[in-house]
């Protein structure tokens, strides 16, 4: 895989040596590493984080021609080839799983272990049918959020309480106001995702999914399908949770990252 995209924006957190996790965001408006890690990374200070934006995200450009997330995989390998990074850990939400997944595809020796939250790289892993699996969803949360081009903090709020939280009324309003800010609507990445099921089998890198029971994108038998389908994953479906457990669940996913990446 060629590494001539942007080199995105980045940021390093906690310990400032040890083994280095890469942070990817989910596809969402606003979505950063920074805001929607948060509540974990301030429970792990002692391990040693690479936050990055994906392209069209957050400081990083706009993603360049190409299918979408093969472009922000190419920009992430040009990231850690700049930053002298030959192997990495992962932890990553939904659309930057994709995005994982396609590198330690491509390029297994660059990714050790992965921990991956609310990821859905193909309708159908492992050719099972039938999945309860809702692939336009995103499309129409983005266009209640800005299809009118007015969005603000209210729809912000309402996208993430009917997606992203299992208690909507629970979303705290630091969060909506980070994600509000961090909106690039106009950025180019709406669009329909890459279909990653081909390359499920070349993952070698050993997986942890995490899934909220109540993930409105997928549910947990489709989370069952796709560790049945990945050549080495385990799974952990949290209950009365959607699909940001990091943020919803935050001790819990800090503890399953201990466990799979190592403390």
């Amino acid at each position: 895989m060629a590494t001539e995209a942007a080199v995105p924006a980045h940021e390093r957190v906690g310990a400032a040596t040890g083994p280095v996790t890469v942070v990817l965001h989910g596809g969402g408006p606003g979505c950063r590493a920074a805001s929607d890690f948060a509540a974990v990374l301030a429970l792990r200070p002692e391990r040693s984080w690479l936050l990055v934006d994906l392209p069209g995200y957050g400081g990083s450009a706009a993603p360049g021609a190409g299918p979408r997330v093969e472009v922000a995989a190419r920009a992430l390998l040009g990231l850690l080839d700049g930053l002298g990074l030959d192997r990495i850990d992962v932890l990553a939400q939904s659309y930057g799983g994709l995005v994982a997944l396609h590198v330690a595809a491509a390029a297994s020796e660059r990714i050790r272990r992965m921990v991956l939250v609310g990821c859905v790289p193909t309708p159908a892993p492992g050719g099972v049918p039938g999945l309860p699996v809702d692939t336009g969803l995103g499309a129409r949360l983005r266009a209640d959020y800005s299809g009118d081009g007015r969005p603000d903090r209210d729809r912000m709020r309402a996208l993430m309480a009917q997606a992203e939280w299992h208690d909507g009324t629970a979303v705290p309003e630091t969060l909506v106001e980070a994600r509000f800010r961090a909106d690039r609507s106009a950025a180019g990445v709406e669009g329909a995702l890459e279909d990653l099921g081909e390359h499920l089998a070349a993952v070698a890198a050993p997986v942890h999914l995490v899934w909220g029971r109540h993930d409105p994108f997928a549910g947990p038998a489709y989370a069952t399908a796709l560790a049945d389908a990945l050549p080495r994953a385990d799974l952990t479906v949290l209950a009365a949770t959607a699909h940001h457990p990091q943020s919803e669940r935050p001790d819990t996913v800090a503890a399953l990252v201990d466990a799979h990446l190592g403390s």
